[in-house]
């Protein structure tokens, strides 16, 4: 899950996207709303995710205070999702959420570009090309992996198909039956296909990355927060800092040289040894 914006102002003030992917089928909630805040974030889960799929295993999102809130936290909770936190600066991370917000930009700026329409109108058409489209790590659409049938698209409806002029009842019925049957060599040929893809990408990644294992103790530079950059002469990296924790694998929690705590995570991405 994540936060998209801000957008131009819309309607009803909206100006920001809640949004959410499912990691499996990659199908893709999102909310407009005015403001952000933990109970917006709340009510969201609730509605576009627990009331429609059923509760999922695990929320992965960053360390912002709308998610990482009290209020958030008892609602996954009592519901029993897990919550994962994602380093602070480094989206990748969360990279089902990143591909879903790219996704939604790209499809919202070409929209808004060609009719001069709001973003909060466009969004649905936005979502709805997407769902019907093969994704390329699960070689099937979001909308067949979710529901077990294709979409029922304006082209099958414009063009006579079988689909629609040979329709009955009880053979609609039968073939409802029959993705239902197929539903889960469906998912698992999409699971198989996901994988492979994953496998390709992690290759690829590790083949350009040098890696870096620090230890308690160590001391490390600290990339630069753009806030923190106050100009293109601003130094890139600060600190030194010291590792105070290994809290899994690439990421560290960090302080100070005279003990004081760092908030939040960091990866293993933006650190790199000191050496004085």
């Amino acid at each position: 899950i994540d936060i998209l914006g801000p957008f131009p102002i819309a309607v009803r003030q909206l100006k920001f996207l809640i949004v959410a992917v499912d990691y499996f089928s990659k199908w893709i909630e999102a909310e407009p709303v005015a403001t952000i805040s933990a109970e917006k974030v709340r009510a969201f889960l609730w509605k576009n995710v627990v009331c429609r799929y059923g509760v999922p295993q695990v929320l992965v999102s960053d360390n912002g205070t709308q998610f990482a809130s009290n209020r958030v936290r008892d609602f996954c909770k009592g519901v029993g999702i897990r919550m994962t936190f994602t380093s602070v600066e480094h989206p990748q991370s969360n990279g089902q959420a990143e591909s879903a917000n790219k996704v939604i930009l790209s499809g919202l700026k070409k929209r808004v570009q060609d009719s001069g329409a709001s973003w909060v109108e466009e969004l649905p058409r936005v979502l709805w090309s997407y769902h019907i489209t093969v994704h390329s790590s699960t070689q099937d659409t979001p909308f067949n992996l979710v529901y077990g049938t294709d979409a029922m698209i304006p082209i099958v409806i414009a063009e006579p198909s079988v689909r629609t002029t040979a329709f009955s009842e009880e053979e609609s019925d039968q073939g409802r039956r029959v993705d239902l049957d197929l539903i889960t060599e469906t998912r698992e040929r999409a699971r198989i296909s996901q994988v492979a893809a994953q496998r390709r990408a992690a290759f690829k990644y590790n083949t350009k990355v040098i890696p870096r294992d620090f230890v308690v103790g160590d001391l490390v530079l600290r990339r630069a927060q753009l806030t923190q950059m106050k100009n293109k002469l601003s130094p890139k990296w600060v600190g030194p800092y010291k590792i105070d924790d290994v809290v899994g694998k690439g990421t560290y929690r960090l302080r100070t040289l005279d003990g004081g705590t760092i908030p939040r995570t960091w990866n293993t991405a933006n650190l790199r040894f000191y050496y004085s």
